[in-house]
């Protein structure tokens, strides 16, 4: 057993047995219809963890250029978990039998009319991952602890739809993680807490 997969495992729990108000939500933008969807928070097993991100290509028509996490939409019979580990398959060659699933979290209603529910799951480290390039630019890894750690964000405000939309970015290494994605990361970040997770 991975002391890592334990840690995870308990402090998910533990976050998840407790109400939080406030997370972060596009609701107010989305229709009366969302379409499900789901996304895998995969974290790579290292004794510093890292989250695999992937970068959609600049010439696809939803989302050009976007820092995503790996997914998309149910398939019909699916449940998000099944959807998730689907759509890092496709997308990244990732296996499904590589992935140890901890469970899924708050679900994020986007403006766009979707209703995402983010799936984490950890997976060992330098796996041969392919990014399948009518999906997927580029694929990298940026360390757990950043993403997480809600000092790292920027706060922003934007007119959307006629209204002032409230978003949050992260910059590393020349990638720019901002909107669902961070607002995904965000809300996890409150489910976990970090001084247990990566502290021996």
């Amino acid at each position: 057993m991975s002391a890592l997969f334990d840690r995870l495992q308990r402090v998910f729990d533990d976050g998840h047995g407790v109400e939080l108000p406030d997370l972060l939500t596009d609701a107010r933008f989305a229709g009366n219809d969302p379409r499900p969807a789901a996304v895998l928070v995969a974290v790579t097993d290292r004794p510093q963890p890292g989250l695999i991100l992937t970068q959609r290509p600049h010439d696809m028509r939803d989302h050009p250029g976007q820092v995503a996490l790996p997914g998309g939409k149910l398939d019909p019979g699916e449940n998000s978990i099944e959807a998730a580990l689907r759509e890092a398959e496709e997308e990244l060659a990732l296996r499904a039998r590589d992935v140890r699933v901890v469970g899924a979290t708050d679900r994020y209603l986007t403006g766009t009319g979707f209703e995402i529910t983010p799936v984490l799951g950890m997976i060992p480290p330098d796996l041969p991952l392919r990014a399948n390039p009518a999906e997927v630019e580029s694929w990298f890894e940026v360390p757990l602890a950043t993403v997480l750690d809600p000092a790292k964000y920027d706060e922003q405000y934007a007119l959307w739809r006629g209204a002032e939309r409230r978003y949050y970015e992260l910059h590393h290494e020349g990638y720019r993680i901002w909107g669902v994605t961070a607002a995904i990361l965000l809300n996890l970040s409150r489910r976990l807490q970090l001084t247990e997770l990566f502290d021996d």
